[in-house]
């Protein structure tokens, strides 16, 4: 099975209350003699108390179109990404050039060369290392890239893999609209990113042993199966129209309804597949959705008091970070040592309308 050697975050440096960054917003994106109620109202609604942006507040009002602002999402992508892979390397007790596959997730921006092409330089990436860019996953990203890896690593059970997950969604900011999604969004999503690096079962991990006793390892974690599914007609609930202003958010309120219909099913026919029910779960790794989200996986899930709680502190920490967000919460989930040989679920949701679940084991 896959080991996950190690998770590491990284967040941009400029830290902010909620409150600030609603009265930003509202100089910047509404007239100066506009109603704020309503955008106050949702921004406290979406129990973040704080977020990092990529740019000092002041900034944004200078960004003049999508051009500038993906010039940002490029060169700050690049430092938070090195940040994030070397800390998850050294972590390991791993090197750039034991890497041999490398996979780059985000939605917020984009680069060609991709922003894993201009960073292997400055790593010190192997020059036959296997790349992956990955755009249009969205926040269900940080899952389906963990699935993908152990994809990677069944056929290539000798191999180090690594995904990174760069997600600036300050950047995406679009001034002088007023919608009440726009109103969301710009209270839910800050930036930050994180890097996760895998290892095949053939793979030992420096100083850990017998890679055949993965289980066993202290902060490893291995993954036992993947499972996802696209919800046909639900294609307009999430995601980007694209502008000549840039990305605009797509964020219909129907989203905890589409999790409640969906959901459990999922859920349970994926765990009984594998001679499992929830209750035999004993560590939930969730993307912070959002309050009305999470409020529905764990009604549809009948999952206990406290499940989510690593989740709920990860939204009120830094906010959603769109597909870096669930890796967050799997490190902070790492630390707090779930127990040995048991079953958690890490599991993210995303545009296409769908689903990712990943099965662990601690």
């Amino acid at each position: 099975m896959t080991r996950i050697a190690a998770v590491h975050g990284a967040l941009p440096p400029n830290r902010y209350p909620q409150s600030e960054i609603t009265e930003a917003f509202a100089r910047i994106c509404l007239p100066p003699d506009a109603d704020r109620r309503l955008l106050r109202r949702l921004h406290a609604a979406a129990r973040v108390e704080h977020r990092n942006l990529a740019l000092p507040l002041e900034e944004y009002g200078k960004l003049d179109g999508f051009g500038s602002a993906n010039a940002v999402f490029v060169e700050t992508a690049i430092e938070l990404g090195a940040e994030a892979v070397s800390g998850a390397l050294e972590a390991a007790g791993l090197t750039a050039e034991d890497v041999d596959m490398i996979m780059f997730t985000s939605v917020t921006g984009i680069a060609a060369p991709s922003i894993d092409a201009r960073l292997a330089g400055r790593l010190g990436l192997r020059p036959d290392v296997k790349r992956v860019p990955v755009f249009g996953l969205g926040c269900v990203a940080g899952a389906a890239g963990i699935a993908r890896l152990h994809d990677y690593l069944r056929g290539w059970p000798g191999h180090v893999a690594v995904l990174l997950s760069v997600e600036l969604c300050s950047l995406t900011l679009q001034r002088a609209d007023a919608t009440p999604v726009n109103f969301v969004a710009s209270a839910l999503f800050g930036d930050g990113a994180a890097a996760v690096v895998a290892c095949g079962p053939d793979r030992p991990l420096p100083g850990r042993g017998d890679p055949a006793e993965p289980a066993r390892q202290e902060n490893s974690v291995t993954v036992v199966a993947t499972r996802g599914h696209l919800y046909p007609g639900t294609e307009a609930v999430m995601g980007w129209d694209v502008t000549d202003k840039g990305f605009r958010v797509v964020l219909d309120t129907s989203v905890p309804d589409v999790v409640r219909a969906h959901l459990a099913d999922d859920v349970h026919g994926f765990l009984g597949d594998h001679g499992l029910t929830t209750a035999d779960v004993t560590a939930w790794v969730c993307h912070p959705g959002g309050p009305k989200v999470l409020d529905a996986v764990a009604e549809t899930l009948r999952l206990p008091p406290g499940a989510l709680d690593v989740t709920w502190r990860s939204l009120a920490d830094i906010g959603n970070l769109s597909s870096s967000s669930v890796l967050h919460v799997l490190r902070d989930t790492l630390e707090l040592r779930p127990p040995p040989g048991t079953p958690g679920v890490l599991m993210a949701l995303g545009p296409g309308f769908c689903s990712e679940l990943v099965l662990l084991r601690w």
